[in-house]
C-alpha cells in the first residue's frame, strides 16, 4: 500500500516535536500520548498515521523511531483522571505530560487535531489530520498506539472477561456485551455511555 509521502516538518531548523495520543474512544483504560523530535534528514516510506499500518510494521516502528529520533516520550493519563476533567482536557495533559519528559526542550510543537492548550512559551499549531501529513505526528502516533496497546494487554490479564488483549478497551460488541454481563472494572471510564440501550435490555 503506498502512502502519501510526508512532510518532514512545519518550521524548519528547530527542534521541532510532533504529537498525537492514542485511546480516546475508548471504554477503558488510560489515554496516552507521545512527543517525537526527529532530526531534519528523517526518511521513512511506510510511517504514516497509525489507523492505517498494521500491528506488524506500527511494532516495527516503534523500535525504529524509538532509536533514531532526537528524543521522545510518552504521556499517560488514567481513566479516573478522564473521568474528572473530560477526555479532551485528558489528551492535552497526557501531551503536555509527554512534552514535559522530552529530553531535547522544543522549539516548536505540531499538535494533530484542531485543539491543543499552550505548554509554557513553546509556540504552536494544530494539525487537523496531522498524523497524515508530517513525519513526527505520525512517529507520535505510532508510539502512543504501540505503548497504549502493550498496556492494554496487561491489564487483560488482569481482567480477562473483556478481551481487552483484542479491542484494547474500545467498544466492540463483545467488550460492551462482557460489561452488561460483568458490570464494569476500576479501569472503565465511568463518565462514557458505557452500554448500548440494545445490550442492557438483552441481559
Amino acid at each position: 500500500m503506498k502512502h502519501n509521502i510526508l512532510l518532514p516538518y512545519f518550521r524548519e531548523s528547530v527542534h521541532e516535536a510532533g504529537c498525537d495520543e492514542a485511546g480516546r474512544g475508548c471504554l477503558a483504560g488510560p489515554v496516552v500520548a507521545a512527543a517525537v523530535i526527529l532530526p531534519n534528514n528523517f526518511q521513512n516510506t511506510i510511517l504514516t498515521d497509525s489507523k492505517q499500518l498494521s500491528k506488524k510494521n506500527r511494532d516495527k516502528l516503534r523500535l525504529i523511531i524509538e532509536e533514531e529520533a532526537l528524543a521522545w516520550a510518552v504521556g499517560i493519563v488514567d481513566n479516573n483522571t478522564i473521568d474528572q476533567i473530560n477526555i479532551l482536557n485528558a489528551s492535552i495533559l497526557a501531551m503536555h505530560k509527554a512534552i514535559e519528559q522530552l529530553k531535547i526542550k522544543p522549539q516548536h510543537l505540531i499538535i494533530d487535531g484542531n485543539r491543543f492548550k499552550p505548554y509554557g512559551n513553546i509556540p504552536y499549531q494544530c494539525i487537523v489530520k496531522g498524523d497524515a501529513k508530517y513525519l513526527s505526528i505520525a512517529a507520535a502516533s505510532v508510539l502512543a498506539k504501540t505503548h497504549r496497546d502493550e498496556l492494554m494487554m496487561q491489564l487483560d490479564r488482569e481482567f480477562s472477561d473483556y478481551f481487552w488483549a483484542k479491542n484494547k478497551g474500545y467498544p466492540s460488541k463483545q467488550h460492551r456485551r462482557a460489561i452488561a454481563e460483568h458490570g464494569i472494572t476500576k479501569y472503565h471510564r465511568k463518565s462514557y455511555k458505557l452500554l448500548d440501550k440494545q445490550l442492557s435490555l438483552n441481559f
